[in-house]
């Protein structure tokens, strides 16, 4: 009986052994080691390594932040900054008047593509594709072929993403880049009527709506990439690769808009007029002692025209020891701002105004007390002009701020309608508008936001020698006395007169006194 209890207990003991083994051969290696997790009292549960379990689910918000920073790279990667050329107008520029930034009639580019008061227009942009395919005798898919074969350069010129489709994108850049150039080609020398459209073409002839054309198509927003008009301009031509014809006709096209009416410099004409001639026989055969004005290249239309406003432009000569602290850019308010003193007033202080001949309208000089200025011609148009080249400045990082520096400067000059009257009487200033203090009211609003620094402005040492002579009282005194007694011919008699007088009364005193003290 003994033996068989033994037998049945040595049997139950094998089974718990096999079955042990059994399940510890199933189990991770750390459920049947020696490490062990202390629970409360004597329970003990076997430790997990960190490595084997799964990591515990993230909280919404922290998976929410990771796929605004996967968007972020992605966003980066695909918009490179150093390509960027054309903008959208700051929030802060836009306040002082929207309309100077936004187009009232013709779209160029995806920033106002579709708007309701600008589809109008995209009827007269297809029958401008069909006449230049009717008149080269081209496939529609040669051009755009060679757009989409430049479509990642191109949008990476548009600040921000661009809400189209590859197809839109290519369709878009196209039909606005071959409207664009019929614009540029009949308004430039060879006439609409030579390309094939009607004397009563009601865009394609020059006629009242071109200015407002011309106003929408400088505008920053309203841009095409200057490199997809040359190719375009090229396949029409047959010189794929041309560079250069464009700028030309762009500032013929432009020309309206210009600030002056001075015929430009001989000398300046005559190379010009080469330039002309050498690029119109093929991209190559321009020579390199041949002056051109467009040799470092546009980005789009509006650094086109503004390079031909500052042809050899101005370049700020700072101190150095002012440099060193003008890394800084300050927003320009009346009190930072202040280049020189008004005209009222720097007429007070004996300095007088000039009108300088020169088709360089920001070539201000100052010698002697006298201040020349070249002549500033506004219409219309110019506000929308000056503020679209300020936007332009103020977002470029390669962009200088000579018209910047410019614009404060008048507006330092103009305080009033008094100052424009002065002006205009000297021949500086001759406007189109209503009166003179709509002048003073347009520049006094002109860079009311804008981000600038004395210092790095090429009128800074010019503004310095004018307020030097300003504080100078001999000047003032000099001034004053030339303002009251010799403005006119009575002026001076009487007083010529007085001095006589004086001088009669100072004689009769000497000899009263002399015949007194020493008498005969």
């Amino acid at each position: 009986m003994v033996a068989v209890f033994n037998k049945e207990l040595l049997s139950w003991y094998l089974i718990t052994l096999k079955l042990k083994e059994t399940v510890e051969a199933g189990l991770p290696r750390s459920l049947s080691g020696s490490p062990v997790l202390q629970l409360e009292g004597d329970q003990r549960w076997p430790e997990l390594p960190p490595d084997d379990l799964p990591p515990p689910p993230e909280p919404e918000w922290v998976v929410a932040i990771r796929e605004r920073l996967e968007q972020a790279r992605q966003d980066e990667a695909s918009c490179p900054w150093a390509k960027l050329s054309i903008y959208r107008v700051p929030k802060s520029l836009r306040e002082g008047d929207e309309k100077a930034y936004v187009p009232q009639m013709v779209s160029i580019g995806p920033f106002h593509r579709g708007k309701k008061r600008l589809r109008e227009m995209e009827h007269h942009k297809w029958r401008s594709f069909s006449m230049v395919l009717r008149r080269t005798g081209h496939d529609v898919r040669l051009y755009l072929d060679a757009v989409r074969a430049l479509e990642d350069h191109a949008r990476a010129c548009f600040e921000g993403r661009v809400p189209m489709t590859s197809d839109e994108f290519v369709e878009s850049m196209v039909l606005d880049g071959c409207f664009m150039l019929e614009l540029f080609r009949g308004a430039a020398g060879e006439g609409f009527s030579a390309l094939g459209y009607s004397r009563h073409d009601p865009v394609f002839a020059m006629r009242g709506t071109m200015h407002c054309v011309q106003r929408d198509m400088i505008m920053l927003e309203n841009q095409v990439p200057l490199f997809v008009l040359d190719r375009l301009l090229g396949l029409q031509i047959g010189q794929p690769e041309q560079c250069g014809m464009v700028a030309r006709l762009a500032v013929r096209f432009f020309d309206p808009l210009m600030p002056t009416d001075e015929p430009l410099r001989k000398g300046d004409h005559s190379k010009l007029m080469l330039w002309e001639e050498s690029s119109s026989r093929g991209a190559g055969a321009v020579a390199r002692d041949v002056f051109d004005p467009f040799a470092e290249g546009g980005l789009h239309c509006l650094d086109v025209f503004r390079r031909s406003l500052l042809r050899t432009g101005p370049r700020p000569a700072p101190k150095m020891w002012r440099r060193r602290w003008s890394h800084t850019r300050r927003v320009a308010d009346k009190r930072r701002q202040q280049l020189v003193h008004c005209v009222t007033e720097l007429r007070e202080a004996g300095i007088k105004f000039r009108r300088r001949k020169t088709d360089r309208f920001w070539d201000v000089t100052f010698s002697n007390g006298v201040l020349r200025v070249p002549r500033l011609l506004i219409h219309d148009g110019t506000k929308s002009l000056f503020l679209n080249l300020i936007a332009f400045e103020q977002c470029h990082m390669d962009a200088t701020n000579d018209i910047t520096s410019y614009v404060i400067f008048m507006d330092n000059l103009i305080n009033s309608g008094d100052d424009v009257r002065y002006l205009h009487y000297r021949g500086i200033i001759e406007h189109w508008l209503g009166n003179d203090e709509e002048v003073a009211d347009l520049f006094n609003r002109l860079c009311q936001e804008v981000v600038f620094d004395i210092n790095d402005s090429y009128l800074s040492t010019l503004s310095g020698q004018v307020n030097r002579y300003y504080n100078q009282r001999w000047n003032s005194w000099r001034a004053s006395l030339k303002h009251n007694y010799f403005s006119n011919p009575w002026a001076i008699i009487s007083l010529v007169a007085a001095m006589v007088l004086l001088l009669l009364t100072f004689v009769q005193s000497f000899y009263g006194v002399y015949a007194y003290y020493k008498p005969k």
